[in-house]
């Protein structure tokens, strides 16, 4: 039991607890940890935002260019925005409005009926075939001419 000095107060209850207590938030554990230790320099903080910046982008522009085809095409631009998300808060509120975008549609889509489906089914393989002729054509095999050789 502690006793009191009456000259001081409450001062010594206070020092006490005080003293028990750390000075400093603990440090985070795991990855947040490690980039909170890469982010308390100046030179590592800019390190970091250009890195994830790169990264993230590169992994948005490839997910775009994989949405009309099937497969993870969504999945890889939301995460790349969830990477980007990391260090940047202009791509936090884009993926949080990206979500509830993505949410409305697929509901919307999921009420309509099978005429509207095929139609939209349709316009995806349009798109996909676009793009992959134009890939095709960019590496120098352009399909519409061979396939004339064949006709």
């Amino acid at each position: 039991m502690h006793v009191k000095n009456s000259d001081i107060g409450d001062a010594d209850v206070i020092k006490d607890d005080a003293a028990g207590r750390p000075g400093m938030p603990r440090r985070r554990t795991g990855i947040q940890g490690w980039l909170d230790g890469i982010r308390s320099t100046r030179a590592g903080a800019l390190t970091l935002k250009i890195v994830i910046g790169v990264i993230g982008t590169l992994m948005v522009a490839g997910g775009l260019v994989l949405v009309p085809f099937p497969g993870p095409g969504w999945l890889i631009v939301f995460a790349g925005l969830a990477v980007l998300a990391t260090e940047f808060h202009w791509a936090h509120k884009l993926l949080e409005f990206g979500k509830r975008t993505l949410h409305a549609w697929t509901q919307w889509y999921k009420r309509q009926g099978w005429t509207v489906r095929v139609v939209v089914l349709a316009v995806t393989v349009v798109a996909a075939a676009v793009i992959v002729y134009l890939g095709l054509r960019t590496v120098g095999f352009d399909v519409i001419a061979i396939a004339r050789a064949y006709i």
